[in-house]
C-alpha cells in the first residue's frame, strides 16, 4: 500500500470534502484496559510525588482437604491498576520514575499438561498496559531493595497483603491511604469501563428476554435461573456479577433469595434479579412480570405500576449535582402515596405516615448503589469533601429528613447522608421495590403500636400473594443527564413478549395463581383449578400479628402436607382449646371427625405426643377458628 504523507493529506483535504481510507497496522491491540491511566489517577488522589504502590492479585487456591480449584475470582483493585486475570500475578507502580511492572509466575511444564498455562512475558506485554514485565520470584528482593534506592513510601491495600511478613509495621510502609485513593479514582468510570459494563447490560438484556419468551413453559424457578446463565455463557460471559435471584410468589418478598428451587404453580409473579459480567465489570438487573399471559391479579398490577412509577420518577431527575439520598426520599413519598391509595396505608396523613417510617415496611432498602468492578461497587463514604474533587450539594429536604425511611445497613452508597452530590461518569443502579413481608410485618410492623395504626390489615392479606416487585436499571451520569445502560424489556413490551407465546399450543397451561378472596367475613386462598383450599373465618378484625404473618405460607404451600415439626412453636401451641377437623376441604362430606386437644392454660402449652397430632399429616385436613381467643388462623 501506497505510503501516505500526512501533510500533503491535510492540505488536500481543505479544498473538497472526500472519503479516505486509512490503513494503520501495529504490534499490539490498541483496546487494552487503560491500567496506565488509572494508576495516574491514582496517585493523582495520593499527592505524592515519590513512592511504590505494590498490590497483589488472587492466588492459586485449593477447597479445603481437596485438590479441587476453588474458583478463581480476581481481586478487583489489582484489576483496576493491571487489567489482568490471571492468577498468581502482582504489580509495583514507580510513582517518580512512572513505571508499572506487572510479575507474572513462571510457567511449569508439570502442571501444564493438567492446568494449561498463563501469560509468557511476551504474550504479558503485547496483552496489557504496563511498562515492564518480570516473573514473581523477583518480587521479594525488588521490593526489600526498594527503599534503599528510593525516596518514599510504599503503599499498600491492608496489612496482609505486604510482599513478606511483617513488612506493613515498618516505618516507610502505609497502609492506610492507597485505598481511599484508588476508592476515590474508581467512583468515576472511563468510556473504557462504561463499554464494559454496557456490554454486560447488552448480554444481560438477552438473557433476560430469554426467559420472558419462555417462561409459559417452565415449571420451576431453576428453569428460570438455567436459561439465564446458559444464555449468558454461550455469549461468553461466564461468570455472573453475583447469584442470580429468581423469586416467585412469595419468594420475591425476601430481597436476596437465592435457593431457586421452588414450583412455579400458584404463583402469581417472578423477580427475577440477575446480571452477568463482562471482563469483571458487572451489571445488575432486575425485571418482576406474571407467570401467566396476563397480570394474574388487580393487586399484582397495581403494585407492579407504582413501583414503575417510582423508578421512573427516580430516573428522570438524575443528573450531575443531584443528591441521590433526595431521590430516596421522593421514592419513599411516591411510595406512601400509593399505598394510601390502595388502602393499604391508612388512619394518618402523609406526613405522619413518613415520619413513623411506616413504608420502610414495604420499601425496606436503599434506592441504589454504585456499580463497576463489583456489582455493590465502591462508594464515595468518608471520600466526601473537596480535596478529594467530589462536589458537596446541598438536600431538598431540612436537616435530618431522611432519617425516618433510612437505615445504615439496609441504604449503601450514594443514597447515604455523607454521599454529594452525583458526578459525570457515575453508574449506579435504580431500584425501587415493594414488597410484603410476612416476617417484617409480624415481628416488626403489625406488633409495633407506632406503625400497626397506619397498616390496613385487611386490604393487607390481598396483597401478600403478590411477594414482592423490584425493577433495576443501571444509570450512566452524563454531563447533560443521564444514559439508561440497561435494555432488557419492561413494562408493556415485556408483557408483549410473554403473551407471544399464548398461541403455541405444546405449551402446557400452568393452573391459576392463588387469589386472596373475600366474601362477606369469610376469607380463603383459592384458585379457579386445582385443590380448593380450606375456608378460614375472620372471626374479628382484630387479628394477633404473631398468627397473621403465617397466612402466606398457604398460597404457596397448599399441596402440601403439614408435618409435626412444622407446628412445633406455631401459634397452634398455645391455644387453649383448638377443634380440628378431618374431612375433605369442601365440605362436601357430613361425617367429619372432630378431635379436640386441651393444652394447658395460662399462655404455655402442654406438650403433645406425636401420636395425638399424627392426624395433622392428613392431606385434608382443614382447621376452624378458636372462639375464645377470636384471632385469624391461618396455620393449615
Amino acid at each position: 500500500m501506497e505510503t501516505v504523507d500526512a501533510q500533503d493529506l491535510s492540505e488536500r483535504l481543505q479544498g473538497e470534502r472526500q472519503d479516505y481510507w486509512l490503513h494503520i497496522e501495529a504490534s499490539s491491540p490498541f483496546e487494552k484496559y487503560p491500567a496506565k491511566q488509572h494508576v495516574s489517577r491514582v496517585v493523582q488522589s495520593l499527592g505524592v510525588e515519590n513512592g511504590l504502590i505494590y498490590l497483589p492479585g488472587t492466588a492459586t487456591k485449593y477447597e479445603e482437604d481437596s485438590d479441587q480449584f476453588r474458583p478463581f475470582r480476581q481481586r478487583r483493585y489489582f484489576y483496576y491498576l493491571s487489567g489482568v486475570n490471571e492468577p498468581d500475578c502482582h504489580l509495583t507502580y514507580d510513582i517518580n520514575n512512572d513505571i508499572l511492572t506487572l510479575f507474572i509466575p513462571r510457567i511449569d511444564p508439570h502442571t501444564v499438561i493438567w492446568n494449561g498455562r498463563g501469560s509468557t512475558i511476551a504474550e504479558a506485554y503485547e496483552k496489557y498496559d504496563v511498562d515492564s514485565v518480570v516473573y514473581t520470584t523477583c518480587l521479594p528482593d525488588f521490593v526489600k531493595q526498594w527503599p534503599k534506592h528510593h525516596e518514599g513510601d510504599i503503599y499498600i491495600l491492608h496489612p496482609d497483603q505486604a510482599v513478606t511478613p511483617g513488612q506493613a509495621e515498618l516505618p516507610r510502609v502505609d497502609c492506610v491511604k492507597l485505598q481511599k485513593a484508588i476508592n476515590s479514582a474508581r467512583i468515576i468510570k472511563d468510556p473504557h469501563e462504561i463499554g464494559l459494563i454496557r456490554k454486560a447490560n447488552d448480554i444481560t438484556a438477552k438473557a433476560h428476554r430469554e426467559v420472558l419468551a419462555n417462561i409459559l413453559k417452565f415449571k420451576s424457578e431453576a428453569q428460570v435461573e438455567a436459561i439465564f446463565l446458559d444464555t449468558c455463557i454461550s455469549m461468553d460471559a461466564k461468570h455472573q456479577a453475583y447469584e442470580p435471584i429468581a423469586a416467585s410468589g412469595v419468594n420475591a418478598s425476601t430481597l436476596h433469595y437465592v435457593k431457586n428451587d421452588e414450583p412455579l404453580q400458584g404463583r402469581q409473579l417472578m423477580c427475577l434479579d440477575a446480571g452477568c459480567e463482562w471482563e469483571c465489570y458487572a451489571s445488575d438487573v432486575t425485571r418482576t412480570f406474571p407467570l401467566s399471559d396476563s397480570w394474574p391479579s388487580k393487586e399484582a398490577k397495581q403494585i407492579h405500576d407504582l413501583v414503575q412509577k417510582m423508578q421512573d420518577s427516580c430516573i428522570c431527575q438524575l443528573a450531575p449535582g443531584v443528591r441521590f439520598l433526595d431521590l430516596h426520599i421522593m421514592a419513599h413519598h411516591i411510595a406512601i402515596e400509593g399505598l394510601m391509595a390502595l388502602g393499604i396505608l391508612h388512619n394518618g396523613s402523609h406526613e405522619e405516615i413518613y415520619m413513623a417510617g411506616t413504608s420502610r415496611a414495604f420499601f425496606p432498602h436503599g434506592l441504589g448503589h454504585h456499580i463497576g468492578l463489583e456489582v455493590h461497587d465502591i462508594g464515595q463514604g468518608d471520600l466526601m469533601s473537596l480535596a478529594l474533587g467530589i462536589r458537596s450539594s446541598s438536600s431538598l429536604f431540612p436537616e435530618n429528613y431522611h432519617l425516618p425511611v433510612y437505615d445504615s445497613e439496609m441504604c449503601r452508597f450514594p443514597a447515604r447522608p455523607e454521599s454529594g452530590g452525583l458526578e459525570e461518569g457515575m453508574v449506579i443502579t435504580v431500584e425501587p421495590g415493594i414488597y410484603f413481608s410476612q416476617y417484617a410485618l409480624q415481628l416488626i410492623y403489625l406488633p409495633s403500636p407506632i406503625h400497626s395504626k397506619y397498616i390496613n390489615k385487611e386490604v393487607l392479606l390481598r396483597y401478600i400473594p403478590v411477594g414482592g416487585v423490584r425493577i433495576e436499571d443501571d444509570i450512566l451520569i452524563t454531563s447533560s443527564g443521564h444514559e439508561n445502560l440497561t435494555t432488557a424489556p419492561k413494562g408493556e413490551d415485556m408483557l408483549k413478549i410473554i403473551k407471544s407465546q399464548s398461541s403455541d399450543a405444546s405449551i402446557p397451561q400452568r393452573p391459576k395463581p392463588t387469589k386472596v378472596i373475600f366474601s362477606g367475613s369469610n376469607l380463603r386462598l383459592g384458585t379457579d383449578t386445582g385443590p380448593k383450599l380450606p375456608s378460614l373465618r375472620l372471626a374479628s378484625q382484630e387479628h394477633n400479628p404473631s398468627e397473621f404473618g403465617r397466612l402466606g405460607k398457604m398460597q404457596d404451600h397448599y399441596t402440601q402436607r403439614p408435618s409435626i415439626d412444622d407446628l412445633k412453636g406455631s401459634p397452634i401451641m398455645s391455644h387453649e382449646h383448638w377443634d380440628f377437623t378431618v374431612g375433605t376441604s369442601t365440605n362436601t362430606s357430613k361425617s367429619n371427625v372432630t378431635k379436640s386437644l386441651k393444652l394447658k392454660k395460662g399462655g404455655t402449652s402442654k406438650p403433645a405426643r406425636a401420636r395425638d397430632l399424627s392426624f395433622l399429616n392428613r392431606s385434608d385436613v382443614s382447621c376452624r377458628c378458636c372462639r375464645r381467643r377470636k384471632v385469624l388462623h391461618s396455620v393449615l
